[in-house]
């Protein structure tokens, strides 16, 4: 398959180099040359200095043979206009992030799909999800619902609290069948593991489950549950404003803004909620402020050192429950090896999300989890594909991918190895990067 890829941004550059380890032809544009130059030597793709609006450099793409063209641009405006000329060129899906919230109501989902724009992506309200999804669920660092809950994905960080710390998966499983350990990340690895495979403290264990068994496994892991109801957030980016707007009355929030005149404007946009002018990596300031009386600290700047250090600080001053943003991607797993949270990176999550789009364009409802060197994908098993064909202990499946969990006529339940997919089910797949481009062959 083609990909043409317009923006070699954040975003972009991230998305291309993890495409190029596939089994893809991925071409790259954007108008500034230094950014390509960087990027031909070292990874499998084709760059295109240009203007990715320009139909000569579409022409020069070869956008007319692209099975799916991306625009990632700073403006979503061009983006929008990339996609329509790209779609009207003969590219069979396009996909445009955006920044306008008002872009993605349901209602206006058709003008744009008659635009030939099919898939909008706007990164910052995928990051709020996460932090209202982490408000719901905090003893928990990941939480996905697949259909409606019926599957469940958890994430769990393991201290000397959890119960299963050092054994083995197959005495876990031996004793019940109310979980499946789909991956394990240590350190700066993710493990697909197998029957053999040990729990060790420290790891960030993925179970996946069914909603009458989450208490079991929050007592096996040492959690408990808090009830947010203080919340200070550090900086006053979109994001923040975006939470403040979509948690309601329920949950009192503190801002915290360095810039004096960001601030004032704040207090104009976000209504119910309290801004403070000041530093919150200054301790005094967050104590005269009621840290201690806070149930999460939020940090949303623009620098992902301060927000790591901006965590620590409140989790030392006695907050259970923290969240980070972390946009450069090398500090992830440091981020992953502290007392932090849930981790929020928006190329992550957009690249999630037009992976998805790549792998199962029919699954409009799909979701899809990046853990930074991993993915977790609800797949549809399409009639006749391979991953029907035999019970999944004989499929002879990768072993750099598992399947998770599986939904029947809209019934969850955990996969074993007797476990026979049938078409039309929906399967929570787990893979490495480096089997992204298999699952479309057992699926499909």
């Amino acid at each position: 398959m083609k990909i043409v890829i317009a923006g070699a941004g954040e975003v972009g550059t991230h998305l291309a180099k993890l495409l190029s380890r596939e089994e893809l032809d991925v071409v790259l544009i954007d108008n500034d040359s230094s950014k390509l130059a960087m990027l031909d030597s070292n990874y499998n793709l084709m760059t295109v200095v240009g203007n990715p609006t320009s139909f000569s450099v579409l022409k020069e793409a070869g956008v007319s043979n692209a099975g799916l063209f991306v625009a990632v641009m700073p403006y979503e405006t061009r983006n929008i206009v990339a996609c329509t000329i790209a779609s009207q060129m003969g590219a069979e899906q396009t996909v445009a992030r955006i920044d306008n919230y008002e872009y993605l109501k349901p209602e206006n989902r058709e003008f744009f799909k008659r635009m030939g724009v099919h898939h909008l992506i706007f990164p910052e309200m995928l990051a709020v999800e996460e932090v209202i999804m982490s408000m719901k669920h905090t003893w928990a660092r990941n939480w996905f619902e697949l259909y409606n809950g019926a599957l469940i994905l958890i994430g769990v960080k393991l201290r000397d609290t959890a119960s299963i710390i050092n054994k083995k998966l197959y005495e876990l499983t031996s004793q019940s069948n109310i979980f499946h350990i789909a991956a394990i990340k240590r350190e700066n690895r993710t493990i697909i593991p197998r029957g053999n495979d040990e729990v060790l403290l420290g790891d960030i264990v993925y179970f996946t489950t069914t909603s009458q068994y989450i208490e079991q496994i929050r007592e096996i892991c040492g959690k408990r549950t808090i009830t947010v109801k203080n919340v200070m957030i550090m900086g006053g980016s979109r994001i923040a404003i975006r939470i403040s707007t979509s948690i309601g009355d329920e949950v009192r929030i503190k801002l915290i803004e360095t810039d004096r005149e960001k601030a004032y404007k704040l207090t104009e946009q976000m209504k119910h909620t309290a801004i403070i002018q000041g530093d919150a990596r200054d301790e005094e300031l967050l104590k005269e402020e009621g840290i201690s009386n806070m149930d999460m600290f939020i940090a949303l700047t623009g620098s992902s050192e301060a927000n790591i250090l901006g965590c620590l600080t409140a989790k030392r001053l006695g907050v259970p429950r923290t969240v980070a943003e972390v946009e450069n991607l090398q500090y992830i797993p440091i981020a992953e090896g502290l007392n932090i949270g849930t981790i929020l990176n928006k190329k992550l999550l957009a690249a999630s999300h037009i992976f998805q789009i790549l792998l199962d364009s029919d699954s409009s409802n799909a979701k899809c989890l990046a853990l930074a060197d991993a993915e977790v994908i609800e797949m549809t098993a399409k009639p006749g594909s391979k991953i029907t064909r035999q019970a999944v202990k004989d499929l002879n499946l990768p072993a750099d991918m598992t399947l998770g969990g599986v939904i029947h006529n809209g019934i969850g339940s955990i996969v074993s190895g007797n476990t026979q997919i049938r078409p039309g089910d929906h399967v929570l797949v787990f893979c490495l990067e480096t089997a992204i481009h298999k699952i479309d062959r057992w699926f499909n």
